[in-house]
């Protein structure tokens, strides 16, 4: 059983015998603390300046060089996995960022153009190879559940492209996504 607040469960809406459904409306999750710079912004490729400048410095006081590098803008088709994700960057920012933070969620609804653009997040193998993959694995197996299908059935190593897309649901763009293509999700 997830904790995914009520109004987030939607996987019943948007899972199938063959993974999650695609559309041209995908989910983010991040922290409350961003929400304003994003409304205004938009989301931001490699986006959380706090926790980038935090690593920077982590790494010139131990002596080591820090080479930022650009991350695209992950995306899922499901606001529950797009909450799970957000739980996880505020446990991130926690860890170097004082506040009271909370998980939220952004719709993000993209014209065709930019929607051809969005791709299946294989890099995210490596991820799951690590405790915080199990994790997700673990989540993910619940809303399966939940939803009355069976655990997904996914070799990592092996796994076609769009079963990351479809069977996991990851994804990413390569793109900065203006804010006016974005719309927090709420009760």
């Amino acid at each position: 059983m997830t904790n995914t607040p009520t109004f987030l469960k939607d996987a019943n809406n948007v899972l199938r015998d063959q993974g999650f459904a695609t559309s041209n409306v995908w989910y983010h999750g991040t922290s409350s603390a961003l929400v304003d710079s994003i409304k205004t912004q938009g989301l931001k490729r490699s986006g959380d300046k706090v926790l980038k400048n935090a690593a920077k410095q982590t790494m010139a006081t131990i002596g080591n060089s820090y080479t930022e590098s650009i991350e695209p803008v992950f995306l899922t088709q499901s606001k529950e996995l797009a909450f799970y994700w957000a739980q996880q960057t505020v446990r991130n920012r926690s860890v170097r960022v004082e506040g009271n933070e909370h998980p939220v969620v952004f719709a993000v609804s993209l014209p065709e153009g930019l929607n051809a653009k969005v791709k299946p997040d294989v890099g995210a193998a490596s991820l799951l190879l690590l405790k915080e993959g199990e994790d997700f694995m673990a989540y993910l197996a619940g809303i399966y559940q939940e939803n009355g299908f069976g655990i997904p059935d996914i070799d990592l190593m092996k796994a076609d492209r769009l079963e990351y897309l479809t069977v996991l649901g990851m994804a990413y763009i390569n793109s900065d996504i203006s804010a006016n293509y974005l719309k927090l999700v709420s009760e």
